[in-house]
């Protein structure tokens, strides 16, 4: 039967890309061996001879199988069915499983490791298509590549075309890591979990790329030295690492082999909440200049505020800068909010200590539990003259923290700047009133 134009050099690729396949394997094996060997490189070379080669290797594919999922990652020793498939589909969105990738699962290969070099020469692509592809689909351009004898080449292709077919019915066996499922009426079924390898060497892959990227390296080193990088880069704490065949990893898979048989363990674990401890603000007279205005978003809110109002500074105000100005004033506020109701956190009476040198507005404020213990703290806290002291010390520290040359909030001309600030401190005074 004549081949078509397109057809024959698909054949001469195809016979071209085994051949560079053979060689690469032939090449190492001669490097070996001394010059007057001469029986033995005629002997590698006969081996190595397409039509030899081919013909060993569809005899030896029985002796691998192409899975999804393996027996052996249970147990070395396990001698039982291996399985591919692409998951199942019908599971919920929320769970995470081999149907995930939506039949993109990198295949793996079990069985005889001295066999595994036919997977790779299957692996071989021509033109976007596999050689194990080519067989199963009984490619004319393949049958011409692999022999002339069209009976010789089908046997040939329906031998490697039985790669991903099951070696025999299911079974399990002893050594795997069996479940009795209860049906009720005191039946079961025996169900034998099998490891996802093909799943887990997409995640493998996929965190080996985060964590040892170039990429990666250059993200975390930009971070180390605090400085700006397009992307930012991912993280796995609490890793573990399962050894899978000890020292023999291709004894368990083919993907396994190129895993270093390692599977890696993400931490099951819910998260954990860290707070910094709360330490009660000693050997300072008022919390304005050191504790509440060392805090990070508060350093980050004053800076963002003076650097918006230097900015604005010679613009006729209008209702975009009045606003904008309000909202920064307004997050201030916020922040001074949470301060005040994480120290309040602490147990009552804790400005009863000597080494609180708090005014006595700010421990009304800080410490308003006290007032059960202190009959004359009580008497003070009640009367709330307290809550304008730490309203016009709010507004002080806030003038003081944001006034530069250009904009001193010390002015008269910043009418503008103080009806804002008295606003907001109306409002911290009504919510300081709410402590009675």
């Amino acid at each position: 039967m004549a081949l078509s134009t397109d057809v024959l050099g698909d054949t001469e690729q195809i016979r071209q890309a085994i051949a560079a396949f053979l060689q690469d394997r032939l090449k190492p094996k001669l490097d070996k061996l001394k010059e007057e060997d001469h029986d033995a490189r005629q002997k590698l070379l006969d081996a190595h001879d397409p039509q030899t080669w081919i013909a060993d290797a569809a005899k030896r594919v029985s002796q691998i199988q192409q899975v999804t999922h393996g027996l052996k990652f249970i147990h070395p020793n396990a001698r039982g069915s291996n399985l591919s498939s692409f998951g199942n589909s019908y599971v919920s969105e929320l769970t995470v499983g081999s149907h995930s990738l939506a039949g993109r699962l990198p295949f793996d290969v079990v069985g005889n490791a001295a066999a595994l070099d036919v997977y790779k020469f299957l692996r071989i692509e021509v033109n976007g298509q596999s050689v194990l592809q080519r067989a199963i689909a009984q490619d004319p351009a393949l049958s011409a590549t692999f022999s002339e004898d069209a009976d010789v080449a089908r046997k040939w292709m329906t031998a490697f075309a039985t790669l991903p077919e099951p070696n025999g019915p299911p079974a399990t066996h002893k050594l795997a890591k069996q479940i009795y499922w209860p049906l009720g009426d005191g039946c079961y079924h025996l169900l034998a979990p099998l490891f996802p390898t093909s799943l887990v060497h997409t995640i493998w892959t996929s965190i080996r790329q985060d964590r040892f990227s170039d990429k990666a390296k250059a993200a975390r080193e930009a971070k180390k030295e605090n400085c700006a990088h397009p992307h930012g880069y991912r993280e796995y704490p609490n890793l573990a690492i399962q050894k899978v065949g000890s020292s023999n990893p291709q004894g368990i898979s083919q993907l396994n082999t190129e895993r270093r048989g390692e599977n890696w363990l993400l931490a099951s674990l819910p998260p954990t909440w860290q707070s910094d401890s709360i330490r009660p603000p000693f050997f300072t007279d008022s919390v304005f200049s050191r504790r509440f205005g060392s805090r990070f978003e508060v350093k980050r809110l004053t800076q963002n505020l003076r650097e918006f109002l230097k900015k604005v500074a010679k613009v006729d105000s209008n209702l975009r800068i009045r606003d904008k100005r309000a909202e920064l004033v307004g997050d201030l506020r916020d922040e001074l909010l949470q301060f005040a109701a994480e120290l309040h956190e602490l147990d009552a009476g804790w400005s009863l200590d000597e080494k609180c040198r708090l005014n006595a507005a700010e421990q009304c404020w800080l410490d308003p539990q006290r007032a059960t213990l202190d009959e004359e703290f009580a008497i003070r806290w009640q009367r709330g003259d307290w809550q304008d002291e730490v309203c016009l010390r709010f507004g002080n520290w806030l003038n003081a923290a944001i006034s530069t040359e250009q904009t001193p909030m010390g002015q008269a001309a910043s009418e503008a700047w103080q009806t804002v600030l008295d606003d907001e401190l109306r409002m911290i005074r009504l919510e300081l009133a709410d402590y009675e």
